[in-house]
């Protein structure tokens, strides 16, 4: 077989959905290759900064990173603004739920959230905009992790001159992540905190 015969769901038989399981299986194998040739594409998104919105998520990343952080904080660095092309009204959230299955629910909130938190820095400067926006989610057990990685890593992320890491510096990680069994109660450990820094790296 190398194509199902049914045109409508219902009438599929179990060697067919047998047969298709298999192809997904091997799909998702490759996830993270098509997220890293997506962060690629980021080249091509918002412009108007002093660098792309590629150098933007490897230079949160390479600040996660050089802060001692874990894979899951690196990981979620790198992709947070994987959804700018995709999703420009909600890239934050598109985000978190491809991290959702794969990594620790505190980095999945952080991500989720962090367009709100960024308007700290710059909503006082647009009309209609709130920069208090973040105090919607106060008394989140996040809240403070959100905060910080907003602070420490993501408006702190456009300086050409900063020393970024490559992409194929964290390819293995990003290989590491989705390579997990999804939705492992080990590691996506609900209301689990980790810090985001550690031993200082590089």
């Amino acid at each position: 077989m190398d194509r199902v015969s049914f045109t409508q769901m219902k009438d599929g038989t179990k060697e067919e959905y047998e047969f298709l399981t298999e192809h997904e299986i091997d799909h998702t194998r490759h996830t993270a290759r098509r997220l890293l040739s997506a962060l690629v594409d980021l080249d091509k998104s918002l412009s108007g900064y002093q660098i792309t919105r590629l150098g933007h998520s490897l230079q949160s990343a390479t600040r996660a990173w050089r802060d001692g952080a874990d894979t899951d904080w690196i990981v979620a660095a790198l992709l947070h603004d994987i959804g700018d092309i995709y999703a420009p009204y909600n890239h934050d959230e598109y985000a978190a739920t491809i991290l959702k299955p794969f990594v620790r629910e505190q980095c999945t909130w952080c991500v989720a959230a962090h367009g709100d938190f960024q308007m700290l820095y710059y909503g006082h400067h647009l009309d209609g905009a709130d920069p208090n926006k973040r105090e919607r989610h106060r008394g989140a057990p996040y809240f403070d992790d959100c905060a910080e990685f907003c602070e420490r890593w993501d408006q702190a992320s456009f300086d050409p001159d900063y020393d970024t890491l490559p992409l194929e510096f964290f390819a293995p990680m990003v290989e590491e992540v989705f390579a997990r069994q999804p939705y492992d109660p080990a590691v996506i450990r609900p209301g689990a905190r980790e810090p985001l820094t550690g031993t200082p790296r590089g």
